[in-house]
């Protein structure tokens, strides 16, 4: 069970939204913080997926690993996401990830953590977002993993590791290159700063998107290595698998 937010720990978020009111980013309605209720309803709703994967599964089969997962066993133990990356939603990650519009983060890691209590996964230990290289995180100013992960690790109650994970290689962005190249492009692209700080652990991994999967599973296998017991993976969006 998740811990409830503490009243106090809301105060000054209600009151900087009653001094500076906001809209809905997908309908304008005022008075919204990140998206509003109805659009939310519409758009975020639970469905089956893949416990590890989270590509979507019929509901007798959500209970257990797909096909794929049990075939080609990722390193990563579970995957957790709000939602699938389609219109409109797919509008507020790009928005997000290159627009500056941090203000959708916190929505999402709400997003996520009904999500993590409707499943009742363990919560993490430590809280990781996935890190970017230097040249990518310079040209864009923030890491959008970790816009999201700050606030939801204090919805989870766990440590937030914003440096636990470093991206050691620049590699082409993922979605530039073509499917059958993912997974080598991203091989040895992470390392991990203190192995002491991992062992034993279990290790949440936040992402604003998952597609292939190949960059959530090349730095699982590198957390394991490091003595990670548990990966779990904290994605917004996750990309169907015909897209």
């Amino acid at each position: 069970m998740l811990d409830a937010v503490p009243p106090w720990r809301r105060w000054p978020g209600a009151l900087l939204r009653w001094l500076l009111p906001s809209c809905c980013a997908l309908c304008g309605m005022r008075g919204e913080d990140g998206v509003c209720h109805g659009c939310e309803h519409a758009y975020v709703a639970a469905r089956p997926r893949c416990p590890v994967c989270a590509n979507p599964a019929g509901a007798l089969d959500a209970a257990l690993p797909c096909g794929a997962c049990l075939a080609a066993p990722p390193a990563f133990d579970a995957t957790l996401a709000a939602c699938d990356y389609a219109a409109p939603l797919d509008g507020l990650v790009l928005q997000l990830k290159f627009g500056a519009q941090l203000a959708l983060a916190p929505w999402m890691s709400r997003a996520l953590h009904r999500e993590a209590g409707r499943a009742g996964l363990p919560p993490p230990d430590l809280l990781c977002p996935v890190p970017l290289g230097a040249h990518r995180l310079a040209g864009r100013g923030y890491n959008q993993a970790l816009e999201v992960a700050r606030p939801l690790a204090r919805l989870l109650g766990a440590e937030l590791a914003p440096r636990l994970a470093q991206r050691v290689l620049e590699t082409a962005a993922q979605s530039g290159v073509a499917p059958g190249e993912r997974r080598r492009n991203v091989r040895g692209a992470f390392a991990v700063a203190d192995d002491t700080l991992v062992r034993g652990q279990h290790v949440g991994v936040v992402d604003d998107v998952m597609t292939s999967g190949h960059t959530l599973d090349e730095l699982a296998r590198v957390l394991k290595q490091a003595g990670a017991v548990r990966v779990t993976n904290f994605v917004f969006a996750r990309t169907p698998p015909h897209r």
